[in-house]
């Protein structure tokens, strides 16, 4: 397999550069407070040979990955779930299971070895949590430098988590977008790799295995599949690792692709509408996907219009509501971002034919943010100290 560089936008290939990571050309016209212009996704030619092997797919040489199990994640059948959903071709593909219990693993997998193979051992990167975790994690597998620009309002844990791993953290006094913008002057001026989303073409790239996974462990492409959204970079991955599918011939089509947002953090959703992003302030109770700005929302966006995909918005009670369900029923306790893409399913399940094989993508564990799993359940407040005070 051959690999270049393709703008997103105008079209024009480069050589992959670790210098290079927006199109010189297109990210002129970048306007502030809007979306990244100029998106490079990695385009792959010729063909290939042997077993499927997810490694072949990638930019970079098997020798420079860390030594960390990264991907390989299972695809669950819940049982009770398909019965009760009435859907008997149901999936979870739980990526909480990851190292560091996020998703975001396969973009720093890549990232990482991209960054060894050209001698790099410094490693930015703005996170509300997951990112950094996980890049962190993995940084410290290949003994890289980590530095984090993390939102003050990050769960602790993930913060916590961070730390154990050896990152260098800084904590923002604002949100994700104002960790964003001071991670990227960082690079700028002290150096170190960009791992920030959609900026590094290899989060995109990274994020694409899952798709080449789903197709392995269904031996087809899924009819549907449901995204909780926030940067929109993992939609673009899903579509990329699809797209490339298709390209070497192994499906004949991509699946519609839900992408999934809280109603109060729903930029891409009004985007997707009127075409316009506006930097509106955002929260929700899923920290994961609370973006003012998606940075990868052009490029999502038009990935979403061009393969007939969709983009729906649940409420937080509901993302907190399908958490609990998806707890209960299948044992999978899983973090708000990813019980929105359980929740976007419950919102619009009626409209799918019930015999499609569906599959919903859990990017991280419930434990990521245990405060906020307790608003959706009632913690017992009574202590006891014998049976006699309960019967």
């Amino acid at each position: 397999m051959q690999f270049n560089y393709i703008c997103s936008e105008c079209g024009q290939r480069f050589d992959i550069d670790p210098g290079l990571a927006v199109c010189p050309d297109c990210s002129q016209h970048q306007q502030l407070n809007q979306p990244l212009v100029g998106v490079l996704e990695v385009e792959l030619t010729g063909q290939l040979d042997g077993a499927f092997d997810i490694m072949a797919w990638l930019p970079v040489d098997k020798e420079y990955f860390p030594a960390i199990p990264v991907g390989g994640t299972p695809l669950w059948e819940p049982e009770i779930l398909r019965r009760e959903m009435g859907f008997d071709s149901l999936y979870i593909k739980d990526d909480g299971a990851n190292p560091t219990s996020s998703f975001k693993d396969r973009a720093s997998y890549l990232v990482s070895a991209f960054a060894s193979s050209h001698g790099t051992r410094k490693i930015v990167v703005a996170s509300t949590g997951n990112a950094g975790s996980s890049m962190a994690g993995v940084g410290a597998a290949a003994g890289q430098q980590v530095i984090l620009f993390l939102p003050r309002t990050a769960p602790t844990a993930k913060l916590v988590q961070a730390l154990q791993y050896g990152a260098t953290v800084y904590r923002v006094d604002g949100n994700y977008d104002l960790a964003y913008d001071l991670s990227m002057a960082y690079s700028e001026q002290r150096g170190g790799m960009s791992r920030n989303t959609a900026y590094n073409p290899m989060t995109i790239e990274g994020k694409k295995t899952v798709s080449l996974e789903l197709f392995a462990q269904l031996q087809k492409a899924p009819d549907y599949l449901f995204v909780g959204t926030g940067d929109a970079c993992i939609v673009a991955g899903v579509y990329k690792g699809f797209r490339d599918l298709e390209k070497l011939g192994f499906i004949d089509r991509i699946p519609v692709i839900y992408s999934v947002q809280s109603d109060t953090s729903d930029a891409l959703y009004r985007a997707f509408q009127s075409g316009v992003f506006k930097n509106i302030p955002t929260h929700t109770v899923a920290d994961s996907i609370c973006v003012d700005v998606p940075r990868n929302g052009f490029h999502a966006l038009a990935q979403l219009k061009n393969h007939g995909g969709s983009v729906i918005t649940v409420p937080d009670e509901m993302i907190l509501s399908a958490q609990a369900k998806l707890a209960r029923s299948t044992g999978l306790f899983t973090e708000p971002a990813s019980a929105a893409a359980f929740a976007g399913f419950l919102k619009v399940k009626h409209k799918l034919p019930p015999d499609a094989a569906v599959v919903i993508l859990a990017t991280g564990n419930g434990l990521k943010d245990s405060a906020a799993a307790t608003r959706g359940i009632d913690v017992p407040e009574r202590v006891i100290t014998s049976l006699d005070d309960i019967l």
